[in-house]
């Protein structure tokens, strides 16, 4: 009962949420309680949930902090020179600006934080896609995946989890399986060019020089090459359109701002000062120095008091950022409510336990690819703890049965990631729709089945390789 009720709960979620009958807010919070009565434990419902806001609030914590210190970067003009890099390598092509933001968010993974990943992607890119109306769906599904695929790395979480459970090293996971890692981000990279296509199809190509910072003004080429029309957007006008993906779009002095070299936040003088603090967070994040909350919340405090000393200017930051903040961790916390649930009705456990029974046993010797696809699955309606923790270890028995070394089994495992990190589960994954204020529905419905199909690659091709 508990199996079927599981299922339940997660299918009811997906589906109020894809279809916007409810917001993620709520149905994370009233669909897990709803259900929790239904199992006759609506008694323990508090528990729960407490037990779910305590072990999601350091994360809450660290995505709080993290928000004001990026958004503060982000206002003194640390990532402008990102932006106009962007800008004169892509020159406006809605195929180069994907491909651009593949290989943006790619590299800003190798710090091992998706949440950091998002926030300095999307600051990056969101004003480039306002402007040119192009899909925002695009950019948090592409930048999503291509996360996920590089968040197998060693300090990214899932390989040492995996190495921890199975009581195996990390590098035996993860070095054999970087060709097959490699194919799965060139499938990003191609995904992002055929998206990038589709774009170019639907917009046609754009010229736009350096003086679209301070003059907005765009000349359209028709998709075949040949000059259409010159369009100059006069400051302020609003000319909102509708975007592929039932996203909306609109084309605002405020949403191009990001580029405005006449803001009065921008601190020049300090501008390596705010590069030094930033690659040494990020490097005391790698090197694990302190906890990351501890970090971002050290590193938020010392960027607003070096570069805003007096108070007003202080809370004129902090209350610029305080929606997303809001957003985030308010969505954070509702989702402690659903894990909360999921994991103290022992709805989770029952899952994984069928799951794991309702494999033939003429599968045994295939056990590594049975872990690979049950991967997704599992790590998408599951934490990456509960698969880790809870599930990989039967898997891992049930192979070894048959001969099936457990690397294999650890390898395979990472193969649902570039899944994963869409999962409403994840917290990171509200940064990435709220920075670019795109429905947790759209997203989802958009960026599932590039994820799985990406996470089949990754498979496939450890297969194909003789790794899994």
């Amino acid at each position: 009962m508990l199996t079927i009720l599981g299922f339940a709960m997660i299918a009811t979620f997906l589906v109020l949420i894809m279809t916007k009958k409810m917001s993620p807010i709520a149905a994370l919070v009233l669909i897990p309680a709803l259900f929790c009565v239904a199992v006759g434990q609506g008694a323990k419902l508090g528990d729960y949930v407490i037990e779910g806001v305590g072990t999601l609030a350091p994360t809450a914590a660290m995505l709080m902090f993290a928000i004001v210190y990026f958004g503060v970067m982000i206002d003194v003009g640390l990532f402008d020179p990102i932006v106009r890099g962007i800008l004169r390598f892509c020159k406006a092509d809605p195929m180069r600006i994907v491909v651009g933001t593949a290989l943006l968010a790619a590299i800003v993974s190798l710090d091992g934080d998706g949440s950091t990943t998002f926030m300095i992607t999307v600051s990056a890119m969101y004003p480039l896609y306002k402007r040119l109306k192009m899909s925002l769906v695009v950019m948090t599904g592409v930048a999503a995946t291509a996360n996920g695929v590089m968040n197998t790395l060693p300090w990214g979480g899932p390989t040492a989890r995996a190495a921890t459970a199975l009581k195996v090293d990390a590098a035996d996971i993860f070095v054999p399986m970087i060709p097959a890692l490699a194919v799965g981000l060139l499938a990003v990279v191609l995904l992002a060019w055929v998206l990038g296509r589709r774009e170019r199809k639907r917009l046609g190509v754009l010229t736009l020089d350096e003086a679209l910072v301070t003059e907005p003004e765009t000349v359209l080429v028709g998709a075949g090459g040949g000059a259409d029309r010159l369009t100059k957007t006069p400051k302020g006008a609003g000319t909102g359109t509708g975007g592929a993906d039932g996203v909306e779009h609109g084309d605002t002095d405020e949403e191009f701002k990001g580029l405005d070299p006449h803001r009065s936040t921008l601190r020049p003088k300090l501008y390596w000062f705010n590069a030094g603090l930033t690659v040494a967070l990020l490097a005391a994040m790698i090197l694990e120095l302190m906890p990351i909350p501890v970090l971002f919340l050290l590193g938020a405090a010392l960027a607003l008091t070096v570069n805003f000393p007096h108070m007003p200017d202080q809370r004129a930051r902090i209350a610029a950022h305080a929606d997303n903040v809001l957003n985030v961790s308010g969505m954070v916390f509702a989702a402690a409510v659903f894990t909360g649930v999921l994991t103290g009705t022992g709805m989770v456990e029952h899952m994984a336990d069928w799951l794991v029974g309702a494999i033939p046993d003429g599968m045994g010797p295939h056990m590594a690819i049975v872990t690979g696809v049950l991967s997704l699955p599992l790590t998408y309606f599951m934490s990456n703890d509960g698969f880790y923790f809870g599930v990989l270890p039967v898997l891992a028995e049930a192979g070894a049965a048959h001969g099936v070394s457990p690397l294999e089994i650890a390898r395979a495992s990472i193969a649902g990631q570039p899944l994963h990190m869409s999962s409403p589960l994840v917290p990171a994954v509200y940064v990435l729709v709220g920075m670019a204020k795109v429905e947790f529905g759209d997203h989802t419905r958009f960026t599932v089945k590039w994820a799985v199909l990406t996470s089949l690659v990754v498979l496939g091709a450890g297969i194909l390789f003789g790794i899994i």
